[in-house]
């Protein structure tokens, strides 16, 4: 029976850099999990009411940190942040530490020789229904990561939804597209629909409320039922009526399933680019150790 997570980070501390939106949902699942506020190191410049009334150590200064000597380290940055964060954290990690990442397009070539250490990580690609526990998450580990790292890792991820390991770091750039990027596309259809809505006659709130209801009442029935979307969506469609003759062009060959390809393609090939951005990052980085020596 896998471990809780309370049980694998028990008498750790854990370093949390950044706090916004998706470190805030994460910060409050780990709390929720049974994780103590005192476990817990944040550094986030523009803290809000909230987190400040946690009881977490919040913005503390070098000396604090070094004395709580956290074992898992959690990125909640922007990827453009990386150069200027990581090494200030360097003096913290040592071939036992975790580094935890949700930056996209960094990859630990790059986080490795930004932080100097030989430390372990585990990269992650979450999603914003995390905020809600309903999150699904991709890890991918470094070589050399421990089996009770990874085991912490997926606990900590565990704690706002599901999740997946990966083989393969780029394969975080698919990742992205799908998941990552997914609630996006799924807020875009429920807009697409309103509209349609509207275009038949519909009032503007009226329109709203029938879409956004349709697509969830549509999740829960795929989530609860754990049924074949395909099946579902047969079930929905008598032969030669009204659903049959929407879905003609909905399934068309420049129907949804050609387009949603293309949207995915367009949103891998960016997360490529910012990987490449981040190689990039780390040519200049060993550039300028040769250079120093």
């Amino acid at each position: 029976m896998p471990k809780a997570l309370s049980e694998l980070v028990a008498g750790q501390s854990l370093l949390l850099v950044g706090c916004g939106k998706m470190g805030s949902a994460l910060l409050q699942g780990w709390l929720g999990a049974g994780l103590s506020p005192a476990q817990f190191y944040v550094q986030e410049p523009n803290p809000d009411a909230a987190l400040q009334d946690l009881g977490v150590h919040l913005n503390p200064d070098d000396a604090a940190l070094e004395a709580a000597a956290p074992s898992i380290i959690i990125l909640a940055i922007k990827p453009q942040l990386a150069v200027e964060t990581l090494p200030s954290l360097a003096v913290l990690a040592s071939d036992e530490t975790l580094v935890l990442s949700l930056m996209a397009g960094v990859p630990i070539n790059t986080m490795s020789d930004l932080l100097g250490s030989e430390a372990s990580f585990v990269r992650t690609m979450p999603n914003t229904p995390a905020a809600i526990g309903e999150g699904i998450t991709a890890l991918y580990a470094s070589g050399g990561t421990q089996d009770s790292q990874k085991q912490a890792a997926e606990a900590l991820l565990a704690a706002v939804g599901q999740t997946v390991w990966l083989d393969n770091e780029k394969m975080l750039d698919a990742v992205t597209a799908i998941s990552g990027s997914g609630p996006a596309y799924f807020f875009h259809l429920v807009e697409a629909l309103a509209a349609a809505a509207v275009n038949l006659g519909l009032p503007q709130d009226m329109a709203a409320q029938l879409a956004a209801q349709t697509i969830v009442g549509s999740a829960a029935m795929l989530r609860d039922a754990a049924a074949d979307p395909r099946q579902l969506r047969v079930n929905v469609t008598s032969p030669g009526g009204t659903t049959e003759a929407a879905l003609d062009v909905l399934m068309s060959d420049a129907g949804l399933v050609d387009l949603m390809r293309r949207a995915t393609q367009a949103a891998a090939m960016r997360a490529g680019e910012l990987s490449k951005i981040g190689e990039e990052q780390d040519e200049m980085i060993e550039l300028g150790a040769e250079l120093d020596d």
